[in-house]
């Protein structure tokens, strides 16, 4: 899996977020007329149970989903500013060869020598991915 992937997979597919509980308790019960009615044959019913909408996806809050983590890993990271901080609290190799790939991967220009300003242009680009593939991203972030 891509760097960015397994960025994508730690917070925005995470399994155990509050948003996931909080969209189940708040998912709309199935309107009446969906439901069978007893005069009707099971195939009439059985024919309507798809068209019931799904309830929108969430979108999912980056900025909580980092901050609990942050809450609950020993080291004071600072995911907010930097790429390697932020890849350290995700648990992933935030050596400067993984962030070279990670500078690859997003079709990085500049010279990769030159790490301060790659990291820069590597958190907001993450920022900006994340906010584009359904993370709700702190306005400070996005830009």
């Amino acid at each position: 899996m891509s760097i960015l992937g397994n960025i994508f997979g730690r917070i925005l597919h995470r399994r155990d977020q509050p948003q996931a509980e909080v969209a189940a308790a708040n998912a709309p019960a199935a309107p009446a007329a969906a439901t069978a009615q007893p005069s009707a044959p099971a195939a009439t019913a059985s024919a309507a149970a798809p068209s019931v909408p799904q309830p929108a996806a969430q979108p999912v809050d980056v900025e909580a989903v980092l901050n609990g983590m942050a809450r609950n890993n020993p080291q004071k990271l600072n995911w907010r500013t930097s790429i390697v901080d932020l890849m350290k609290l995700l648990d992933l190799d935030s050596s400067l060869q993984a962030r070279k790939d990670l500078a690859d991967e997003l079709h990085y220009t500049g010279d990769k020598n030159d790490s301060a300003s790659m990291n820069i242009w590597l958190h907001k680009q993450v920022m900006k991915k994340l906010a584009e593939n359904g993370g709700k991203v702190p306005a400070d972030l996005k830009d």
